[in-house]
């Protein structure tokens, strides 16, 4: 089979194999676009996640909206085409405009019930996040990079329930590629972890007037960091104002504590603190506004529309949940996005925290599976 694409044309190879085909035969080798849209003064947070499987044949995509109440999912999965590009998956399409400044994503659905346009303008640098490097046993499970980068959204949304017209919110998205779990279970022999297994995730990335937050921690079941990082940059009014050189300072000394919401794992805010430079101390404050966003509504914990699962050729789907109707214990349900409100001393910004947590969790008060904050 010809694997040869247009960007075996670029002098960027990195192994003695056309661009197509991953370093790693790992089945498990993924390709990821994430992206979100927060607009704290209307309430509402969207999202947009695109992978990539090259060793499992498969390209997904998700765009979901939280909204007055309801939170509204469209899903696509089909055979990945080995060229790569254009980048569209059944309705929706993503077009790098200008790589690492300028994106568009649109969704066309032929139903008609969710439908948006959106352009992202960057206006901070892609900074690279520490590496993800998970083992169980002898193997690699986990090994990650990805990016950050902040900006903002303008466009048209429309949903059963009408239409928005995001003007310049703010926008979040990362990029990562690597292994880590995805698609359908793997047979053979229970994994080394099965034990006591669970996750502790959280993330924050914050937008302040001229310059962005970006926190992110790991932990085990006892609390202990496995991987954590901050990091304050400067932001633009747009990219072509960026010196060539950009400072880029790491926050030292990082504690953190989440507030969650009682009888549930979902949470209320958060607090970050740390040690900047000039030994002048960090200390952000966040809380939740507005509605929550479900990440399964991008495929995570999704029974149906797990990432990386082969769904047929082509194969798109549609559903709209009540979020006064969902049930904190049900697990798919405990990896939460949030807009949040930041406070910084005298500063004044927006973000989003996201929490994942399932499993004991000592430092947070959880003490089973699926129990919620007493």
């Amino acid at each position: 089979m010809n694997y040869i694409t247009p960007f075996d044309d670029y002098p960027i190879h990195q192994a003695i194999e056309p661009i197509a085909i991953p370093g790693p035969t790992d089945r498990n080798f993924y390709d990821r676009y994430f992206f979100n849209g927060i607009d704290p003064q209307n309430e509402y947070i969207f999202e947009i996640g695109i992978g990539l499987y090259p060793n499992r044949h498969v390209v997904d995509a998700h765009f979901s909206i939280s909204h007055k109440g309801k939170q509204y999912s469209f899903h696509a999965s089909q055979r990945l085409n080995n060229n790569r590009m254009p980048i569209k998956v059944g309705p929706m399409t993503l077009t790098i405009d200008e790589p690492m400044n300028e994106l568009t994503f649109s969704l066309k659905d032929p139903d008609n019930k969710l439908n948006c346009n959106l352009k992202f303008l960057a206006n901070s640098v892609a900074h690279q996040e520490p590496r993800s490097l998970m083992m169980e046993g002898t193997r690699t499970i986990m090994n990650t990079i990805r990016f950050t980068q902040l900006g903002k959204w303008t466009g048209e949304i429309t949903t059963e329930a009408g239409t928005i017209n995001p003007k310049a919110i703010y926008g979040i998205r990362d990029r990562s590629w690597g292994v880590r779990p995805v698609g359908e279970q793997e047979g053979g022999a229970p994994g080394m972890l099965n034990q006591e297994p669970g996750v502790y995730w959280c993330w924050a990335p914050i937008h302040f007037d001229n310059f962005c937050t970006q926190f992110g921690t790991f932990e085990d079941r006892d609390g202990n960091t496995t991987q954590i990082s901050a990091h304050k940059l400067p932001l633009y009014d747009d990219m072509s104002s960026a010196p060539s050189e950009i400072e880029v300072e790491t926050i030292h000394s990082l504690h953190h504590s989440v507030n969650w919401q009682k009888g549930s794992r979902w949470s209320t805010g958060a607090n970050i603190s740390g040690m900047l430079k000039n030994k002048e101390e960090f200390n952000l404050e966040l809380e939740t506004i507005g509605p929550i966003f479900f990440c399964k509504g991008i495929g995570y914990q999704h029974d149906e529309w797990k990432h990386g699962i082969w769904k047929g050729e082509s194969e798109t789907g549609y559903e709209v949940w009540d979020l006064d109707k969902i049930d904190p214990a049900d697990y798919t349900f405990f990896h939460t996005h949030q807009i949040v409100k930041a406070t910084l001393g005298l500063e004044k910004g927006f973000g989003m925290l996201e929490n994942l947590v399932v499993g004991r969790h000592d430092p947070s008060g959880f003490e089973d599976f699926f129990d919620g904050a007493k």
